[in-house]
């Protein structure tokens, strides 16, 4: 047997290679085939979803909040010590200082990540702005929202605070940072389908026990989580959808 492991599309490029040492890892100490699966957007993963086609899911906090609560998903782990936090931030060039130099009307660059957005919002709001008094514009890829924030096209862009750190040198030299959040209760999260509870066991025990081996240094790099994951338990999860809702409200 099979299972299919999905990882949620918010990784940088150069990212890719650590994930699928990480699955290799993964089926040498479980005894158990793994399949990986990289949609390139929000919209290829919701359809994985709804055809149930994921066992595995390494999930953004919004995603795994309806993940757990309305489709009976298991919280099992979490990168350690390692937070979803996210960068405002503008074109060098633009003369903004800060976020409440934005004004209604602004134009701001986002991916598709739920998260980054609602924890942006928050960190909009010494600007008064809100959802409604921003003009969004929509990129596929954090790269992109680099591109218009320094070309000007846009006052502000959202990152993933991993995805703005892997940007180029030169890609950050041409950018201001406004604000970084510093929530650091808040990260992406393992989870297994139910249908899976008799292999989890041996899951759990070959990702957590990564960064005892030797060479496992080398996976945990290529992640960019070198600290590697720590167990997750449903109370802890449940933790961080209350605070998901908080941010909401």
């Amino acid at each position: 047997m099979t299972l299919n492991f999905l990882i949620a599309p918010d990784f940088a490029p150069e990212r890719f290679a650590g994930w699928h040492m990480l699955n290799t890892a993964l089926q040498r100490r479980s005894g158990i085939g793994l399949h990986l699966l990289t949609p390139v957007n929000a919209h290829e993963q919701a359809q994985l979803l709804a055809d149930d086609k994921a066992d595995l899911v390494y999930a953004n906090p919004f995603d795994a909040a309806d993940m757990i609560r309305t489709r009976g998903y298991i919280p099992f782990a979490r990168p350690a010590k390692h937070y979803d936090e996210m960068v405002i931030a503008t074109g060098a060039e633009s003369g903004l200082m800060g976020v409440e130099d934005l004004k209604p009307g602004c134009r701001i660059a986002l991916t598709e990540n739920k998260d980054v957005k609602l924890i942006g919002l928050r960190l909009l709001e010494p600007a008064d702005l809100t959802e409604d008094t921003i003009q969004w514009q929509p990129v596929d890829s954090y790269q992109a929202a680099a591109r218009l924030a320094i070309k000007g096209e846009v006052q502000a862009s959202f990152f993933l605070a991993d995805a703005f750190s892997s940007l180029s040198r030169m890609t950050r030299s041409q950018l201001r940072v406004l604000v970084e959040s510093a929530i650091s209760d808040i990260s992406h999260v393992l989870l297994a389908h139910p249908r899976i509870a008799t292999e989890l066991p041996a899951i759990e025990k070959a990702l957590l026990g990564l960064g005892q081996t030797s060479g496992d240094a080398d996976v945990l790099e290529a992640l960019g989580l070198p600290g590697g994951f720590e167990p997750l338990s449903q109370e802890e999860a449940e933790f961080m959808i209350d605070l998901m809702d908080t941010l909401l409200d």
